[in-house]
């Protein structure tokens, strides 16, 4: 892995713990992900008219991708609704790497050396320490680990199914953040009838700056992921999530990194 796709994977966990910790901070976990989806659809559009369209061979995987992404997003807010953001995204996080190094040695044919291996494990193993280092003495909420298990395997599946065959890595992210970024708002408006906007306005700002966050973390993620293989750079991208202590603090290590 190159000293560019290093600090690019590096820069994507810091901006992807910021729109996380974003969406946690809106108590209302649907309008923060409104704004959030919405406003990548947003980005989206405005980026597509300046980049190569995806190749035809690539839209399937496009496609399957904005559906899982989808998943994730609904997953997330009922991990985030159900337990402590503490233990609920170290959970989610920790459990991808692991799971994309099983999925792209079977799909992608790529299987790690033994040190790019041990860094994959030592990753999985400092995210899943964290979180049951928050459940000492406490009763865990199996109802929020399986929804924040179940996030972690939506995580590897978009990780896996990817930009690969689409020609253009900032092509397929301008469609893929225009087509998976319409599904939440029109449930969000089809809710709020007449009242979408009145709901959203007091959350505006906060969650456009998820959103951009948001995109800026997937768009590296796909960069790299073109250059390197997928289980180091799934690994790296959680690694400044290891040391992570109660769910307020999160935001501020996260910047701090």
């Amino acid at each position: 892995m190159t000293p560019a796709v290093t600090a690019a994977v590096l820069l994507a966990a810091l901006t992807h713990a910021g729109w996380n910790a974003i969406a946690h901070r809106i108590t209302d976990k649907l309008v923060g992900f409104t704004l959030i989806a919405g406003g990548g659809m947003l980005i989206g559009l405005a980026m597509a008219p300046f980049t190569a369209f995806p190749a035809a061979r690539a839209w399937p995987y496009l496609l399957a991708s904005a559906c899982i992404h989808i998943a994730y997003y609904a997953l997330l807010m009922r991990s985030f609704q159900l337990g402590d953001f503490g233990q609920a995204y170290p959970i989610a996080r920790g459990t991808a790497p692991l799971l994309v190094t099983v999925l792209a040695a079977v799909f992608a044919h790529e299987v790690p050396d033994g040190w790019a291996a041990a860094g994959v494990a030592v990753s999985c193993a400092g995210l899943t320490g964290v979180a049951l280092w928050g459940l000492r003495g406490r009763r865990p909420n199996w109802a929020a680990i399986g929804a924040a298990l179940a996030t972690g395997g939506t995580i590897a599946a978009y990780t896996v199914v990817g930009v690969r065959a689409s020609g253009s890595s900032f092509g397929y992210i301008a469609w893929l953040m225009a087509v998976q970024g319409a599904v939440i708002p029109a449930y969000a408006a089809h809710r709020w009838r007449g009242e979408l906007i009145g709901v959203l306005r007091p959350f505006a700002t906060l969650g456009l700056l998820g959103s951009a966050l948001s995109v800026t973390a997937y768009a590296l993620v796909l960069w790299a992921q073109t250059r390197a293989e997928l289980a180091p750079v799934a690994a790296l991208r959680e690694s400044n999530l290891a040391g992570r202590g109660a769910g307020r603090r999160v935001a501020a290590k996260a910047w701090a990194f």
